[in-house]
């Protein structure tokens, strides 16, 4: 379980494919800090450690995640959002957030608004996720506060730590972005019969 706060960036060094799956090996400040067999969220994904060498570290992504989420774009040098599991007993600061992703967006507007940033994404409705106004939606791993939702387009205000310490600051009109919508609005639309 995630809470959608990132703890630093990840850069990708090298990727590997083997059969439908890839290994993607990534530099990052706290690659020291990580073990074998740890659960981590890329850009909202969870992926487990399965390789450590000195600053770098592996994680093998399979077909199913490559075809739910925005990994299969990824490449070399490509800047993600990293995020270890939560401790039992830590403090809740951003939303329950489970690394698993439920559908890509693409990002449709960019508007600086004085010091901070709002950014439009529009979703497939197909899938029926859907977002309220202030509830909680988690983009590429992020936990941010819905605004202006419509049926299948919400915007996020991002403040400046938010944008400098995110790769927000490299997202630009059609961007792809991994959503994770917030899992209690999942079940109270399961159980309303809104979700197929």
């Amino acid at each position: 379980m995630f809470t959608g706060i990132i703890e630093s960036a990840a850069t990708i060094k090298h990727i590997v494919r083997e059969g439908d799956n890839i290994h993607f090996t990534f530099t990052s400040p706290i690659t020291h800090e990580l073990k074998i067999d740890q659960s981590l969220a890329h850009d909202g994904v969870c992926l487990t450690v399965v390789a450590i060498d000195a600053d770098s570290y592996t994680v093998t992504a399979i077909k199913e995640t490559l075809e739910k989420t925005n990994l299969r774009s990824w490449d070399t040098g490509t800047q993600v959002n990293l995020e270890r599991a939560m401790k039992l007993g830590d403090r809740l600061d951003g939303h329950i957030v489970q690394g698993h992703v439920d559908q890509t967006g693409t990002c449709v507007n960019v508007e600086e608004a004085n010091g901070s940033w709002y950014f439009t994404f529009e979703y497939d409705p197909a899938k029926s996720n859907i977002t309220i106004e202030k509830g909680s939606i988690t983009v590429n791993g992020v936990s941010l506060t819905v605004v202006n939702s419509k049926e299948h387009s919400f915007s996020v205000a991002i403040i400046p730590y938010t944008y400098e310490h995110t790769n927000f600051k490299h997202f630009t009109v059609g961007t792809t972005v991994n959503l994770e919508f917030d899992v209690v609005g999942k079940y109270v639309a399961r159980l309303h019969g809104l979700r197929k």
